[in-house]
């Protein structure tokens, strides 16, 4: 109850409820709140809104009156308010300018309903003689027919009244809103099946099986993990969803917005997430020119999978002897959804080795080798019975005769040769002055009876040098030659006692006068 005294000066009454409905009794006046202004009371709207019709003038108080307010919710949806009062009267009485206590009411507080529900309206009293029933429907209040007992179940929207005669007056009369919201159904939902690797599933395109035929407008559709959650609406599911593998059932509710206490979580649905194949097995493979056929494609296969080529073929694997791209797509089936992922393997014939030359940079008694492939690949290279290596250059290496290995990495050969390494010079000068006189090769002794024999351009033998000999001095038969390039050539023995011409050591030199 509010009270006011001949001292108290109204300011200004803010309400927060979306259609409050304020009725003053002495004087009487009564208004509600359907445009729903921020604020509503006596005196002016403190926004400044001056359209604001929701704001009684001020009034004139008397002394020794009280003064009530009577505040009624008709929205069906407690969204709280706030009271604010200013004025001389609570600077000189602060603590007795209102009674700011709740007037009892016997029915008790307004009600808000689902209509699947029945309320009963309790008005026991000790000592009570008779109860009279009304209703008001909004044609005034009107005696409902046979209803005399001290309860009232009612199922129906409406004001309600009761009058209870007492021994001796006054009689009780009590009244209270009983507002009935319609209840929601929530419809039966499809299970849903999605491929994880889609990362979310949108809860939300469930909400218009959930609803069937009833307004989104004036529902909300939420999902949860358990039955107890959607029970109490607790712990609501993200509308994007993250999915997980296996089946999960998936709890939902349906509330009404005008009163979130109708609702209905009766409904599920099963959420499956469906393994999209993951592809490891090779992208890329190797063949040889001479090669019977590789297997490739998914060597350990899913039973549960289905296999497809784009050759053909509907094995988990194949096997190829020709070069090219070779694509399979792999097939998870479950519930319906297929979940699909696709990988092709590209196959590239790997040519064997071939030492096309050798490069022997320097010819000094610690020489640099290079061993030159003449075809592309993945290769490493060996010298001697030294370790593998990936660079086909060997530094260091002493005079005379060496095996030089080339191996394929993808499996397709290796070649080996055996090389001289001999020291010669590019020029020499016979001109009698004690320097450079002699053509000679380093290195030769390492060889088994080696013999160098000398040609000229037009592959004339003009010279045959054998281990024992000095060099050569630059004369045929005792005869001077003129200066130009001249060829060599080098043999020796092999294991076998067999002559056999060096490789890579068919090179030329300069004799200068």
């Amino acid at each position: 109850m509010l009270t006011k005294n001949k001292y108290f000066q109204w300011a200004w009454l803010a309400l927060l409820l979306l259609t409050p409905i304020i009725l003053w009794i002495l004087p009487s006046d009564f208004f509600d709140n359907s445009d729903e202004d921020a604020y509503m009371g006596v005196g002016e709207d403190p926004t400044g809104n001056s359209e604001n019709v929701q704001y009684e003038d001020w009034i004139q108080v008397e002394p020794g009156e009280d003064y009530y307010l009577l505040i009624n919710n008709f929205s069906n949806n407690n969204s709280g308010f706030s009271i604010q009062f200013s004025g001389q009267i609570f600077e000189t009485h602060p603590d007795d300018a209102l009674d700011c206590s709740i007037i009892d009411n016997l029915l008790g507080a307004p009600v808000a309903a689902c209509d699947n529900e029945t309320i009963v309206l309790d008005a026991t009293t000790s000592n009570a003689l008779s109860y009279t029933w009304y209703t008001d429907t909004g044609m005034g209040y009107q005696v409902i027919t046979g209803e005399t007992s001290p309860t009232l179940a009612v199922n129906t929207s409406a004001m309600y009244r009761v009058q209870v005669e007492m021994p001796a007056p006054p009689n009780i009369i009590s009244e209270v809103q009983v507002a009935f919201s319609i209840a929601p159904v929530t419809n039966p939902l499809a299970d849903e099946s999605v491929c994880v690797e889609n990362g979310t599933f949108d809860l939300e395109q469930k909400d218009a099986e959930a609803l069937g035929a009833q307004d989104p407008a004036t529902h909300v559709v939420s999902y949860h993990a358990s039955q107890a959650d959607a029970d109490g609406g607790t712990n609501v599911l993200p509308k994007n969803y993250t999915i997980t593998s296996g089946a999960e059932t998936i709890f939902v509710r349906v509330s009404s917005l005008e009163n979130p206490r109708c609702y209905d979580a009766s409904e599920q649905f099963t959420l499956e997430g469906v393994v999209t194949p993951d592809l490891t097995f090779d992208d890329q493979v190797f063949i040889c020119e001479d090669t019977s056929g590789e297997f490739i494609g998914e060597l350990y296969p899913n039973a549960q999978y289905t296999y497809q080529w784009d050759s053909g073929e509907t094995t988990p694997s194949i096997s190829v002897t020709q070069p090219g791209d070779y694509t399979l797509t792999v097939t998870n089936t479950t519930g319906g959804l297929a979940c699909a992922a696709s990988r092709t393997v590209t196959v590239t014939v790997s040519d064997p080795p071939v030492i096309s030359e050798v490069l022997i940079d320097d010819l000094q008694t610690a020489n640099t080798v290079e061993i030159v492939n003449g075809v592309e690949g993945d290769f490493e290279y060996r010298l001697d019975e030294g370790p593998f290596q990936a660079s086909p250059v060997f530094r260091e290496v002493s005079p005379g005769m060496h095996t030089v290995t080339i191996n394929d990495l993808n499996g397709c050969g290796a070649v080996t040769e055996t090389i001289i390494v001999v020291g010669f010079s590019t020029f020499f000068t016979p001109n009698g002055d004690g320097a450079n006189d002699y053509w000679h090769i380093v290195g030769i002794e390492n060889l088994r009876d080696p013999v160098v024999q000398i040609f000229d351009r037009y592959g004339k033998l003009l010279f045959v040098m054998e281990e024992d000999y000095l060099g050569w001095d630059g004369t045929y038969n005792g005869i001077p030659v003129p200066s130009s390039d001249y060829w060599f050539k080098v043999s020796f023995l092999d294991e076998n006692e067999q002559r056999v011409e060096a490789k890579y050591v068919n090179n030329h030199f300069s004799l200068r006068r």
